[in-house]
């Protein structure tokens, strides 16, 4: 690591000033800082990726000083893990479990479709296949969509245990892969007409998919 020189740490110096003073002047604490933060980035690299995002853009959306990004996260890669944590956090509560019925499965599935390229819905989605270099932030994302595709599965009839429903995993994960291709489709690609179907266009379809892959085993 190189040392900064007495220019760069008072320049660092006065921008963190600078942040604080912007801060106390907007009246939001250091919580609700961050929080804006994440979900300016996270909305920045889910759509934009990783190395095409820059700190300035994000704390442009956030309505922030760029200098409290190093102070709350120290980089962007920092930024980048605290986004990844944060979606593994909300889609563990979300993610069906085994008790789930495979019909509850499939509304949830087509709804995380629908729901692009509106709300954060998709926004978690996409992050997970935005790599960015960082081993631990990526070691982060393939945790949370295996876990993901896991809980799926034994919502679908996959135990661990049971050799014999391995293929329901890879059934899952498919599924996985299909929601997560319209998405892309539907929000960074904006392909028509699927980036502007409606529910009424996509539940059908879908629906169909998914459950040929998770509740027709035999076919």
């Amino acid at each position: 690591m190189t040392n900064q020189t007495p220019g760069a740490t008072d320049a660092l110096a006065e921008a963190v000033t600078g942040a604080d003073d912007e801060l106390l002047r907007s009246g939001r604490d250091a919580a609700a800082t961050r929080r804006a933060l994440v979900r300016a980035a996270r909305r920045r690299f889910a759509t934009d990726g990783y190395r095409a995002t820059t700190v300035r853009q994000i704390a442009a959306d956030a309505g922030v000083n760029v200098a409290l990004i190093n102070r709350y996260f120290v980089s962007k890669d920092g930024l980048f893990e605290a986004c990844m944590l944060r979606t593994s956090d909300e889609l563990d509560t979300r993610t069906p479990n085994p008790a789930t019925s495979i019909d509850d499965v499939i509304a949830r599935l087509v709804a995380h479709v629908v729901n692009a390229p509106d709300g954060d819905d998709p926004l978690q989605l996409l992050l997970l296949l935005r790599s960015s270099g960082d081993e631990n932030a990526d070691r982060i994302r393939r945790r949370t969509l295996e876990h993901f595709t896991q809980r799926l599965a034994a919502a679908a009839g996959w135990d661990a245990d049971d050799p014999d429903t391995a293929p329901v995993l890879l059934r899952a994960q498919l599924a996985i892969a299909t929601m997560l291709g319209v998405v892309m489709l539907r929000t960074s690609a904006a392909v028509q007409p699927v980036a502007s179907a409606d529910s009424d266009d996509l539940n059908g379809p879908l629906g169909q998919v998914f459950r040929v892959l998770l509740a027709d085993p035999d076919h």
